[in-house]
């Protein structure tokens, strides 16, 4: 059988459950945005049927969607450049969704250590959804054929699951049809951690708000976050070896690397024998200034929340175009029974 020649297309996705903070920032919407000067199509989607997989408070879930579509543009993703869109108005991404749970083993979905951490001691509670989560998140990449998917370390497995799905499908069906997704996990921060603790991922369900800076939070409150930020006595050493055993230090070394454009080793190199005295007044300026202008931005844009709604069902058309021969295909191969309509 001849490789099929995928064309060499972007897919990513965040929940909108909760606001955004800078871990989104620099972890994938920063990277979102450079990845349209690459020369490759994007295609940049709200999960918000992954957002149900908990109970969500209708009105609040039509805000955060808006509010983290405003978060996308705000951040530099262009909808006239990438596809911006929300996943519940492509019904397609339920309809393979549903497909690729038939494909998924049980076995596969066992070892799935993000619904493990999610469930906790009461796995037994947790909805269907969240438990099927990884096998949509498939559905999601592989309706679009992408190619690649940006991604922060935690989501990896995600991606090498639904790679694990389409070469079943592929087999199972004797076809070359879906592509084998690579996860994309670079940068300095793609795993920014809580300002109280550096060994906890930055989370927008901390109940601490000073764990976290938020996408929302005007430059008095960036900088005092970055002020009060929990790090040690010691001074920033020569090399990053130094920070091996310092993750708060670490953390800031990168969150400034990341915004600055450095390397952690620049960072290092440049503060080196300087006390967190100095060094969080230089890092406070650096967030203030990359990150206040998205705050404005995104107050601006949610003024008018029907252009947000008309830019996110233009995206959904777009992705509608592409999603449904895609699905149609696939529901040919697997053998279903469909009238040619309109």
């Amino acid at each position: 059988m001849t490789a099929t020649a995928f064309t060499p297309r972007i897919f990513s996705g965040i929940q909108p459950s909760g606001g955004l903070t800078l871990g989104n920032y620099l972890g994938a919407l920063k990277r979102f945005a450079e990845k349209q000067d690459e020369g490759i199509e994007t295609i940049y989607c709200l999960v918000d049927l992954h957002a149900i997989t908990v109970w969500q408070d209708p009105e609040r879930l039509r805000q955060q969607t808006r509010e983290a579509a405003a978060g996308f543009m705000a951040s530099g993703i262009d909808p006239t450049r990438s596809i911006l869109f929300n996943q519940s108005q492509v019904s397609a991404h339920a309809e393979l969704g549903w497909i690729l749970n038939c494909v998924a083993r049980l076995g596969w979905m066992n070892r799935m250590t993000q619904f493990k951490d999610k469930a906790g001691k009461n796995a037994e509670q947790v909805s269907l959804g969240l438990y099927a989560y990884p096998s949509l998140m498939a559905a999601d990449i592989l309706l679009y054929h992408a190619t690649h998917v940006p991604v922060g370390d935690d989501q990896k497995q995600h991606v090498e699951l639904t790679r694990d799905i389409a070469a079943k499908f592929n087999h199972d069906y004797g076809v070359d049809f879906f592509p084998m997704p690579e996860p994309v996990i670079e940068g300095a921060a793609t795993r920014v951690m809580s300002l109280r603790d550096g060994t906890k991922k930055m989370s927008k369900s901390d109940p601490s708000d000073a764990s976290r800076i938020n996408l929302t939070d005007d430059a008095d409150t960036i900088a005092q976050k970055i002020r009060k930020a929990r790090t040690d006595a010691e001074p920033l050493p020569e090399t990053l070896e130094g920070l091996k055993d310092r993750p708060e230090a670490r953390n800031l070394v990168n969150i400034y690397a990341a915004l600055s454009g450095m390397t952690a080793e620049a960072v290092v190199g440049q503060f080196a024998g300087q006390g967190f005295g100095a060094f969080k007044p230089a890092l406070a300026d650096l967030a203030v200034a990359k990150l206040s202008p998205i705050s404005t931005e995104m107050t601006r844009l949610m003024a008018d929340p029907g252009e947000i709604d008309r830019i996110l069902g233009e995206g959904a058309d777009r992705a509608e175009a592409i999603a449904r021969p895609i699905l149609d295909r696939t529901l040919d191969i697997v053998g279903m029974v469909r009238s040619r309509r309109g």
